[in-house]
Order: C-alpha cells, then structure tokens, then sequence
C-alpha cells in the first residue's frame, strides 16, 4: 500500500445454486487464500451466496435466511483478515427485495449498495423477483445484527491511505448509458467494485473487456470486474468467470473463462489521482455522499505487475509496427504542413550518419513524398570535423545518395580551428568549448545554407537528449522545425528498424549499419579510427532515462517510486545501486537544463510526453531539484 500501490482482486468461486453454505465456505477460502496473497480488495460475483440463477427460489424465505445466515458466518471468519470485500446476496428490505453489494471489513458491514439497473429482456428478467434502488434515499437497516446503510450513494474512505475510495455498482449498472460509476468517481472514487453475472455468449468477452477497460480510462480509476462462473445453472445460459482487472484503459490482469479462483494485481492510485488532477476536463461532483471511513493497515505492497523497460515503446510486434508507421505519419504531416506553409523551397538536413540525423532524413523524404515534391530538393549536408569517423561519414552518404537527396560535403575543421585562434582557445584543450564549437559550426552554415535555397532547417534533437539537456544550445538545439522533438531515444531506434525492414536492400543494409553504430556526438578525435565518445558511457543508459522521463512527467511519480519500479522492470539488467546513480544524475540534469527546452523551435507532438514549452512543460528554468535529489539520493 506504500507508493500508493493498492493490492486488489476478483474472485470467483465454484458454487451449488441455492447452497448458501457451500457457496459461504467456497468465499470463506477465497478470502484466507486472498489475505496470504497480501490483497486490501477483493471483489466477488453478484448474488453469490446464492447463485444469480436461483429464479423463483428467490421469494423462498428460506433461501433468503440461508443467505443472510452465510453473510454473518462470512462476517465472523473475516475478522482476522485486514481485507475489505464485496459480495453479492438477496436483502429484503420491509417488502421489497434488492440485489445488493454488501462491503465488508474485519466482521463489519460497512454498506450495502442495491443494484440500480435491474434488466428484463432477453434471458434476463430479474425485474420478477428483484426491485431497483435508483433513487432511494440512503436508508439504515438491520442485517446480520447490525446497522448498516442501504443505498446508491455510499462512498467507503480508507483513512490510512487516502487515495483508496470504493464505489460499487452491480453488474447491468456498467451495461447502460450513464452507469452510476461515473457520479461515484467524479464524487472522489478512485476504485470501482462491481460485482457481476454476465452470461456467456460468442464475442461477449471481447466486448466485455472493452466496456471494463474503457469505463476505466473514462474514469480514471480501477475497476475490479467479478462475473459468475461454474455452478451457476446451465439450463438455458452458460456463465464463465470471466473476471478483470483494470487501471485507467489497461488491462492488469485477466481470468481464463470457465475456470474458477483469483486473479490480482496492483492498483497503482497515485497514478490515477495524478492523472485526475492533470485533467482539468475530470470535474469533481460536489454532490453529498454518503461517506463511510475503515482503516486499513499500510504495509509494502510485493508488486506482481510488470512496468515495461520501454514504456515509449509497444512491446507486441504487431502493435509496434502500426505504432511505427503512425509516428511516421504524424511526424512527416507536421513536417509538409509546416513547409507548405512557410512556401519553402527546400529542406536543410545535418546528415551525420548517426541515429537522430538518420530519422530526421526519414521522415523527410516522407514529407516530400507526401507533398509530390521531388526529393532532390533535400538538401542533406555532411560537416566531417576532429570526431568524426569514416563508418559514420559514409553511412551519411549513402544514405544521402539512395534516398535520391542533393549531397553536399563541407569540412569545418579549418573553419572550426581558426575559430579557436579567433577567440584564443588552445585547440589540443579538448574541453566543451572543443566539442560546442564544432556543433554551433554545423548550425551555424545549415542556417546560411538553408536562406540560399529559401529553405528550412530540420533539426534532429530527439526527446530524450531535450530532457538531459545533451544538446549545445544555439548548436544542434536549434533548428527551423524538429520533428524528433517528442520521439524518445528509444523510439528513435525502433522506427529505424522499422524504415528499414520495408526498404529495398541496399538501402536497408546502411540503416542496419546506423543502427549498429554506437551513438555519439562525435566531437572528440576517434581512437584508432574508432568513435572514442559514447553517449551513454557519459549520461548513461538511455532505457534508463527514457523510464524516468515516462513516469515522472506522464503519472508525477517520485523519485522512491520511480526508483522502485525502475529496479522492478530492469532486474537482471541493472542492479539498484546503477539505478540510483543515473536517478540522481538524470534528475540533475532535467532541472538544470530547462533553459534549453524554454526556447524550443516547433515540433509535433506524437505521444503523451512532451516538452514543449508552449504545449505540455511549462517549467521556470531556474526551479531548484532539491526536494527531488534529497529524496533519491536517500534511496537504500
């Protein structure tokens, strides 16, 4: 429950139609079995205790006293465990009958939530035996010999964490247009219960999978989802357990239909409260629920879900294939339009043969492409200076070359070193003035280059080099439109790969030759005609900074959080202590190197990250990282 991590589960158990006591014991063991497992929520079918298809049994007052009998049982045996759960059963209430909710705690009842949206078409007709509780006023009522509220408007506060408020809705309530979820999330729920018995049906699970996971990313919110499998009566339907879990439009963890037992995973509720309160749009309701408090103990939370090392970056073939080609897409549209506009004539591209130049180049052509323009109005400029190495320089060529682009070859180091005498620089001091001079150089003549053609610049800089600040400012930080500006290193490399897996093969063997080559600035002198400066040798592992910037920007996690779920998702890779070296690093470097990103040239955006200074990150440059680096260089 530490880092608002919440452990939740849904539960479905084999019941007997109409045997309270088996369907009690069968709950009774899924909530000992839930507690081992270290879960705070667990949510269980509707009418449970019973079994959804009991029919005309339900006006037997026998079955009715069975089931309140399993409840109270339920009750007693649940108070060693610090589990909050829901489970279904029939309540009479004076001479109506409700499908209820009931949510317990510790032998407590803390609510009891009727169904709203009571069906009656197709195999359902619960309207025979059940009443609908839309708009009863919360009422007290008596049940296992205590008082507990009844009513649609019960919100349930867990005061030791503050992130966790329960809703309940039941089954059919999620099925219609305005599901009482959403009043109970804009009301403060950050988790959603609902317990249900959905009959199976060819093509229901992938429509019922949708409805979850959509009505989670609606709300923002968690969503356990328990539906009714065997042992449920199969004389004229077939039900099949299918139970999720979901956080905000994803899908955390999934059942086997027709099988029976819990799944669990880790409501992350900082997330989600970091995302409501990012989206203005997410209006709270100020409207009076009834708010019920329980305390839960907080202990660390053993995560079982996984945190993708590149969470930039699909890690299904397919989807990342049709990612790549949208990026694609979307960066080349940004790029004809902002040519159009500008009625440019050509486009000035810094081809070093390195992976960001060789993107840029890419999506390029796809802009001239777009636009019907011929591609020799690419101007592609190869600057050869102290650091740069025959592999690179001819993979810059060619590449130059077969995408049918105007080459042009211009050597900066006696440009580069009469500078130095210039501003009396000793040019054997391989210093940053060394390496800058060379990069303002290279701007400095595609800026020049670009008004003799009556072009623009295209910059190459990708997301991840803006949050380090790894850019020389009025260098390769500038340009006429970047359209890397929001494509993480990571990404970088993976839409390369893909460019080049549908290329003809000669081209192809030079992208896979870029692909190879290790990445660098290329501003100190090679050793042994080999590149000498390797980026991530100086800043560290891009992976590791790409994890960083996605969840820090895109869910506010800190840095004990990143820092935990960074070692989580890179176990076997890194060991915490490298972890924590390149945390503290990459949070220094992100505060200090603002200055950079507050003058950006345009770009588009392509995902839910991005540093632009006029779209997504608006940050004061000289904003101080104390509070942040206090707390990771803290970390144990």
């Amino acid at each position: 429950m530490k880092d608002g991590f919440l452990k939740a589960a849904a539960a479905t158990p084999r019941i007997r139609v109409a045997d309270c006591a088996y369907n009690t014991a069968r709950v009774e063991e899924l909530i000992a079995t839930a507690a081992e497992q270290g879960v705070s929520l667990c949510v269980f079918p509707e009418l449970v205790l019973t079994g959804y298809t009991c029919g005309d049994l339900f006006q037997q007052e026998a079955l009715l006293q069975a089931a309140e009998d399993g409840l109270r049982r339920i009750l007693q045996s649940s108070v060693r465990f610090a589990v909050v759960f829901a489970v279904g059963l029939p309540v009479q209430v004076d001479n109506a009958l409700y499908n209820c909710a009931a949510i317990c705690y510790k032998g407590k009842l803390l609510g009891l939530i009727p169904k709203q949206n009571v069906p009656n078409y197709g195999e359902f007709y619960e309207v025979r035996h059940f009443t609908s509780g839309a708009g009863m006023p919360t009422r007290m009522v008596q049940l296992c010999g205590q008082d507990v509220p009844l009513g649609t408007d019960l919100l349930f506060r867990c005061r030791t964490m503050p992130e966790f408020v329960l809703g309940c809705e039941i089954c059919e309530d999620l099925w219609v247009p305005q599901p009482p979820s959403a009043q109970l999330a804009q009301a403060g729920a950050t988790v959603i219960v609902n317990l249900s018995a959905s009959s199976e049906l060819v093509g229901k699970a992938s429509y019922r999978r949708q409805l979850v996971a959509g009505q989670s990313a609606r709300l923002a919110c968690g969503y356990l989802y328990a539906d009714a499998g065997l042992g449920e009566s199969t004389q004229d339907l077939v039900f099949s357990g299918h139970d999720l879990i979901c956080e905000n439009g994803t899908v955390l963890a999934e059942s086997e239909r027709f099988t029976t037992g819990l799944i669990f995973s880790e409501l992350d509720l900082g997330r989600l409260v970091h995302e409501r309160r990012r989206m203005n749009t997410f209006r709270q309701d100020h409207r009076a629920m009834t708010e019920i408090w329980f305390d839960l103990p907080l202990h660390e939370v053993s995560l079982t879900r996984t945190f993708a090392q590149k969470p930039f970056v699909p890690a299904n073939h397919v989807e990342l294939n049709d990612r790549c080609a949208e990026i694609l897409h979307m960066q080349a549209a940004g790029l004809a339009t902002r040519l159009r506009h500008t009625r440019a004539k050509a486009a000035v591209i810094g081809l070093s043969g390195g992976l960001d130049s060789t993107l840029a180049l890419i999506v390029t052509v796809h802009a001239f492409d777009l636009l019907g323009w011929e591609r020799s109005g690419i101007h592609t400029v190869t600057m050869p200076c102290f650091g740069t190495t025959q592999r690179t320089k001819s993979n810059a060529e060619q590449l130059a070359e077969a995408y049918g682009t105007t080459l042009r070859c211009i050597d900066i180091k006696a440009a580069v070193t009469q500078h130095f005498v210039d501003i009396g620089h000793d040019a054997d001091k391989l210093d940053v003035t060394f390496e800058n001079a060379q990069a303002r150089q290279r701007t400095y003549l595609l800026m020049d280059i670009a008004n003799q053609l009556g072009g623009l610049v295209i910059g190459t800089g990708d997301l991840s080099e803006l949050a380090l600040g790894w850019a020389t400012y009025n260098g390769d930080h500038m340009s006429m439109y970047g359209v890397n500006a929001s494509i993480p290193k990571t990404l970088v490399r993976d839409l390369t790969a893909f460019e080049a897996a549908r290329a003809p093969e000669q081209l192809r063997k030079i992208l896979l030759d870029v692909l190879g080559t290790p990445v660098s600035p290329e501003l100190l002198p090679p050793k042994d005609g080999e590149i000498s400066q390797k980026t991530e040798e100086l800043v560290g592992p891009y992976e590791l900074h790409d994890f960083f910037l996605y969840y820090m920007l895109r869910f506010g996690y800190p840095p004990r959080k990143l820092y935990r779920v960074a070692v989580n998702a890179f176990e076997g890779v890194h060991d915490k202590a490298v972890v924590k070296k390149w945390l503290v690093i990459f949070i220094r470097r992100f505060f200090t190197q603002q200055f950079k990103r507050s003058c950006l040239p345009d770009g588009p955006k392509v995902g839910s990250v991005s540093l632009s200074p006029r779209g997504d990150w608006r940050m004061p440059s000289d904003a101080v990282s104390e509070v942040w680096l206090r707390e990771a260089e803290n970390l144990d």
